[in-house]
């Protein structure tokens, strides 16, 4: 005899529904737990040190603030520095840090060949060393964005827009930065599956500081050189500093059938994709202050015991032409 349901499910279906509201309450009391856990945070009692390359950038400061805030909610202090983009100070207060013996030490970006013996030293002190976007053995957790993603994804709008084919400029200027390298390989990566995207020789080398008059000087020479419309398709930079520059002289000599692309999100950059008019195409945004966050909430995990992975991503998005006005909503800078 077979039983019969008025509501129309059959005991098999009852036990599936049993079984996946089991699943979801062990799901809420997972996440409830995660959440009290994220509540209970405390840095109180600690010395957390905060090394910056330099801060002038959008990014950097965004992530530098907010790991000082961050240190200061959790109850901590923040010993605080920044190198103003010169390698012999961002040395200079590496040693310092570590001679102040702190409970941990977190390093903002940097090239590796300059700071990482220094991060080594830290570590042999005994000092945990934490890092933002930094690819660093001597570093317990690195906090970036998914730079793979960003790299790939970027290209990918970069050559769909240009039509899969064309010459494009490429600013390499800081390859001994981890970030900047990878997706610098992505975008080779991506270009050599399209065989007639072809990347200008000898590639252009971005510097800091200046960085927006050199792009313009270094691009209007480059125009220069291929005045017919055609003969340049886009403009990639691994960061955005570049692309402002390289859109500015862009629109100054009347070539806006070119593009640009770049990757942070800052304000201004995004500014100029949201403009029909202007050349910028895409930009990679970041969240830096959801970045310098995360990594502090890292080292109160660390130092209340918990194993923290190699590495934390923070979600990047890549804005365009189309999706720009939605990106600057979610991130809030608008």
């Amino acid at each position: 005899m077979t039983e019969k349901n008025t509501t129309g499910f059959g005991r098999r279906d009852i036990l599936k529904l049993t079984a996946a509201g089991a699943a979801l309450a062990t799901a809420g009391i997972i996440s409830s737990k995660t959440a009290a856990a994220e509540d209970s945070l405390s840095l109180k009692g600690k010395r957390i040190a905060i090394s910056a390359t330099g801060t002038d950038h959008y990014f950097d400061l965004q992530a530098y603030n907010a790991q000082i805030d961050e240190v200061k909610k959790l109850g901590g202090t923040p010993i605080a520095v920044d190198a103003g983009r010169n390698d012999g100070k961002l040395v200079s207060q590496l040693q310092t840090l570590i001679a102040q013996k702190p409970d941990a030490i977190v390093q903002i970006l940097g090239t590796l060949s300059v700071i990482d013996p220094w991060l080594k030293k830290a570590r042999d002190a005994g000092i945990p060393v934490l890092t933002v976007d930094v690819g660093s053995t001597n570093s317990i957790n690195n906090t970036t964005s998914d730079n793979w993603g960003i790299g790939k994804d970027l290209a990918l709008q970069l050559v769909s827009d240009i039509g899969g084919e064309g010459n494009i400029i490429v600013f390499n200027g800081f390859y001994g930065v981890t970030p900047c390298a990878i997706r610098y390989d992505q975008l080779v990566n991506v270009v050599k599956y399209f065989p007639k995207v072809k990347i200008i020789q000898p590639e252009l080398r971005d510097v800091i500081p200046n960085t927006v008059q050199d792009a313009f000087t270094q691009i209007t020479a480059i125009l220069n050189k291929y005045p017919e419309k055609g003969s340049i398709k886009a403009i990639w930079s691994a960061w955005d500093i570049p692309q402002l520059g390289a859109t500015q002289a862009l629109a100054a000599a009347g070539r806006t059938e070119i593009r640009t692309y770049g990757v942070d999100g800052s304000p201004e950059v995004l500014q100029l994709v949201a403009d029909p008019n202007s050349p910028a195409g895409a930009d990679a945004a970041q969240q830096p202050a959801e970045i310098g966050r995360t990594a502090i909430r890292n080292v109160a995990k660390l130092l209340a015991g918990q194993t923290l992975p190699r590495e934390t991503y923070v979600p990047a998005l890549l804005a365009n032409k189309s999706n720009v006005a939605d990106i600057v909503k979610k991130l809030g800078i608008g």
